[in-house]
């Protein structure tokens, strides 16, 4: 016990009440964008634009041409709980709107300095409205074509502890990057713009079709190496869907834009379900890439179980994600599994030298990626002809000495262009020849703080999604310690300069894009240590030797020379991956049923 004396009960001021639904309702300035463009599409909108100030920490402005709110209406438009998409409460059993609670303008502006302009139908001017923290600040009246603009300034001033968790406004422009794609994406058939004090950043016309959407979004890419998902159609389930070959993954579900009934939602569910579906197509620490509606009976969804309604609770959701994980698994492996590489760039693609392949490090001159083994005919990856080529080169080395901590190993030779295979003291080892280049290279960005680099005699041209430039911006000094150099090269795309480089190796121009990604979701939480630890992880995972690349014995030799150096014991990558494997001998005999030898 405090020893407190008891308070009475008493009604929270209105004030009071406003601030409290705007901490439910507005997170940060993608919070803001997601309510105002959702709001303009169920205003009938055909073009949505959103320009930010500051990455949306000094203005957000949502401008649209729907059907405009009548001026009698306006000031009802921002109290709470007033709202024209529903009228009795039997409606909220068959939401079909994207805003019905009418509560997001009456939060926004209680935390904000918030303009409001509608011209509906009828009117020969514009009416607006000026509200500060809440309160009607002015009326004026100025001339614009039919629909609306809502401004939100300052957003939190009124609430400094909320603003003071705000990240940096390159950081905030990412989020309302990634927000607005997904919109988009959700209904395709309405036009998004993205821009702010530097110019437009993305611009999404209204798309017809699923597939033209994605591609906008994704990139020309995407489709070369997509397939489409239709199922059930016409019935209680509908699935469409444009998903990626598993020669384009990710690291995590970020590249999954999911939909139900049109609206952008998440589910961990659904997410398994496209994972269950790929499952003997990708390792486990990849996701799958793609964009997915489903289309449900209204009845069957609540779509009031979150503040933001991005999530959702649907009845017998099992067995929607069931039908879901069938209907991709089906189409998965009808689709073939090769990488149409032509046709022309576009968001996240690059124009210049391309290397067939996989990807990864290749050796060359700094003319550009040159093709390596697998382009010249020899035998791809995982292959018994591919393993015998490179074990020809091992016999008679000399085994790698000892270290106080690490056995002496005799390299054998490669397995699936991953995993090499080694003798130590009567027993089996096996090693990861991108978790070991991982650790060096990690110790060498903690030791140097940099590193080293090649420069690109021909630079490549790169086209990034808004996403990918918001995170670049964010990200500038990670990007130029990983060894890639980039420049501005008009307003989305990038020349790219330099490439990380080590021991002869060097990195291939699509491992910046993965780093981009992994960058924008804030790196893997497996890195034990600080921001700045994550971070140096994440570079040296990207710039490493990678799974798929041909190594010779002499080059991974050198990599575990570097790691027998450091001055711990070095088991495991930075993200907690093991580097080697031992198998004792008497192990191995009893797997082929012999006694211990």
């Amino acid at each position: 016990m405090t020893g407190r004396e008891p308070r009475p009960i008493r009604r929270l001021s209105e004030e009071t009440v406003l601030r409290i639904a705007a901490g439910e309702v507005v997170e940060r300035p993608a919070s803001v964008v997601k309510e105002l463009v959702e709001n303009s599409v169920d205003a009938g909108a055909n073009e949505v634009r959103v320009r930010l100030e500051n990455g949306g920490l000094d203005a957000v402005v949502v401008d649209d041409d729907g059907h405009g709110i009548r001026p009698e209406e306006l000031p009802l438009a921002l109290e709470r709980h007033a709202t024209s998409k529903l009228t009795t409460a039997e409606e909220l059993n068959v939401v079909s709107t994207l805003g019905f609670r009418g509560e997001a303008l009456a939060a926004i502006g209680a935390v904000s300095r918030l303009r409001i302009l509608s011209r509906a139908a009828g009117h020969e001017e514009a009416h607006g409205l000026s509200v500060v923290a809440g309160n009607l600040a002015g009326e004026f009246l100025e001339g614009r074509a039919l629909g609306t603009t809502v401004e939100v300034r300052d957003l939190f001033f009124n609430t400094p502890a909320r603003r003071k968790f705000l990240k940096a406004p390159a950081a905030e422009q990412v989020e309302v990057a990634d927000t607005v794609e997904r919109l988009f994406l959700a209904r395709p058939r309405v036009g998004l713009t993205l821009s702010n004090e530097s110019g437009e950043l993305a611009r999404f016309p209204p798309s017809t079709t699923l597939r033209d959407a994605a591609g906008r979004v994704l990139g020309p890419e995407f489709l070369q190496q997509s397939f489409e998902v239709r199922a059930g159609l016409g019935g209680p389930v509908a699935i469409r869907g444009v998903l990626a070959r598993p020669a384009l993954s990710r690291s995590s579900p970020s590249g999954i834009y999911l939909s139900v009934n049109g609206r952008a939602v998440r589910s961990r569910l659904f997410v398994q379900a496209l994972r269950q579906a790929y499952a003997d197509y990708l390792p486990r620490t990849r996701s799958p890439l793609g964009v997915v509606h489903l289309d449900l009976d209204l009845a069957r969804v609540d779509v009031n179980v979150h503040p933001t309604k991005r999530e959702v609770r649907i009845a017998r959701e099992r067995e929607v994600a069931d039908l879901l994980r069938v209907a991709v698994r089906d189409s998965l492996t009808r689709t073939p599994h090769y990488a149409d590489r032509t046709g022309a760039p576009g968001p996240g693609t690059l124009r210049g030298p391309r290397e067939p392949g996989p990807a990864g490090w290749r050796e060359g001159a700094a003319a550009g990626p040159v093709p390596g083994p697998a382009a010249s005919g020899a035998a791809s990856s995982g292959g018994a002809a591919g393993v015998q080529r490179t074990l020809g080169e091992a016999p008679g080395a000399e085994p790698l000495a000892a270290g106080p901590h690490h056995p002496a190993l005799r390299l054998v030779g490669p397995i699936f262009d991953l995993y090499w295979l080694a003798e130590s003291d009567g027993a089996l080892v096996l090693v990861d020849q991108h978790a070991a280049s991982e650790r060096v290279l990690y110790e060498e960005l903690r030791r140097s703080g940099r590193l080293a680099r090649q420069e690109l005699v021909e630079p490549i041209l790169l086209e990034l999604s808004p996403r990918r430039a918001s995170v670049l911006k964010a990200h500038v000094e990670a990007v130029a310690r990983s060894g890639f150099g980039l420049e501005s090269f008009g307003p989305r795309a990038h020349r790219l300069l330099s490439v990380p480089t080590y021991r002869g190796r060097r990195a291939q121009a699509e491992q910046l894009l993965a780093l981009l990604d992994e960058l924008g979701e804030g790196g893997r939480a497996t890195v034990p240590d600080g921001m700045t630890e994550r971070a140096d992880a994440m570079l040296a995972c990207h710039a490493a030797i990678r799974g798929g690349d041909v190594v010779r014995p002499e080059e991974l030799r050198r990599v575990l020379e570097a790691l027998y150096k450091l001055p711990e014991a070095s088991y495991a990558c930075p993200h907690g991956r093991p580097i080697l494997v031992r198998f004792d001998r008497a192990r191995v005999d009893r797997w082929f049923l012999r006694s211990p030898a």
